[in-house]
């Protein structure tokens, strides 16, 4: 029997990963982090962490017999996952805020209070499996089976040493057979809707938020084509996506989407939707799970959560900085995101897109 920290958003995921460990017999306290004040937040419902969302794994915890406590974690999101939020759409970059909250707040804060309580793991109800390798004596991230809700992308970052004390209890399960736990266990959230968005813009409105919190207006501006003709306007370019369609109202005669973001001149470049395609990107940072004998290897690779993934060469330029190079051209790579690569299920590991080229 181990002791367990169990991170329990309030939804049904992290309910049956707490359910299934006590059912192994396992001790587990229950711990919800709080992320943010509940009024900051346009709450739709389909958020997480809020208040109701304490309320609904308070009552889980109680009714599995668990201890239960909220950590108040809001100063430190607010500085590794906000503020790094804030900066990059305000630079035209699109962040992976969930990332960053897995790396700082699920994994490395969250993991230190359950070293000094005592525990022998960490358990989240990440759709991911973790396995060792006896043959080169380290664990491997792997995705879980679950095409749909696999959650390896947003964990790459995760060292060596959280994954020898991380369970994911879900992670050999597919949703359908989560809700059919949760409902035969009798869980207060069995039928909970699954969070939308980031945790702290549940309606969507990326820009709202940054005005709201950085109390100013975004100036409009133009958008023009790849040969700088002024095709309409913009009501503020850090709301716009690499590759959006909808939503530009501009009248082209065909479909556009957007291809590029100038911060400076404040512009939104569109055009068509095959120069979104680039064959090659630089990402920082990159974090390796799977250490190869090669500074090339042959990988597949996501540029977004739950994106496509596309054949490539991971070139490996050393001190973290390395080059992807596609098989065939791959579209709407923004920089701020992720890239994560692969070999078959397993993580190779990922980093952050600085730049990309075609």
């Amino acid at each position: 029997m181990s002791r367990i920290l169990v991170a329990m958003s309030g939804g049904v995921d992290s309910s049956v990963a707490a359910y299934l460990l006590k059912k192994a017999g396992h001790e587990c306290i229950g711990v919800t982090m709080k992320l943010y004040e509940n009024d900051t937040v346009a709450h739709t419902g389909h958020t997480c962490c809020s208040l109701d969302d304490i309320d609904d794994a308070r009552m889980v915890a109680a009714k599995l017999g668990m201890d239960y406590f909220v950590y108040d974690f809001s100063e430190r999101f607010e500085e590794e996952v906000i503020d790094k939020f804030v900066a990059y759409y305000e630079k035209g970059w699109t962040p992976n805020p969930c990332i960053d909250c897995n790396r700082y707040l699920k994994f490395e804060d969250l993991y230190t209070r359950a070293k000094e309580l005592d525990c022998d793991y960490i358990a989240t109800g990440h759709y991911a499996r973790i396995q060792y390798d006896d043959t080169l004596k380290r664990y491997a991230l792997l995705k879980g089976p679950d095409e749909k809700k696999d959650q390896s992308y947003v964990l790459y970052s995760l060292s060596q040493e959280q994954l020898a004390h991380t369970l994911f209890p879900l992670g050999e399960l597919e949703k359908s057979e989560v809700r059919k736990i949760a409902e035969e266990a009798g869980l207060v959230n069995a039928k909970k809707h699954d969070s939308q968005d980031i945790c702290f813009v549940p309606d969507g409105d990326y820009k709202g938020f940054l005005e709201r919190r950085e109390n100013k207006t975004y100036a409009e501006g133009d958008i023009v084509d790849e040969e700088g003709r002024v095709l309409g306007r913009h009501k503020g370019a850090v709301g716009y996506t690499i590759g959006q369609r909808k939503g530009l109202g501009v009248a082209a005669g065909h479909p556009v989407y957007v291809l590029d973001k100038d911060m400076e001149k404040n512009r939104v470049v569109v055009g068509n939707k095959e120069h979104l395609k680039k064959k090659e990107l630089d990402a920082v940072d990159f974090q390796w799970l799977s250490y190869p004998e090669t500074d090339r290897l042959k990988v597949t690779a996501r540029t977004r959560y739950h994106g496509k993934e596309t054949a490539a060469t991971l070139i490996d330029k050393k001190d973290g900085n390395i080059t992807l190079i596609f098989d065939e051209p791959h579209g709407a790579i923004a920089k701020g995101q992720a890239v994560v690569c692969y070999d078959g299920d397993k993580v190779v590991g990922g980093g952050t897109i600085v730049d990309s080229r075609g």
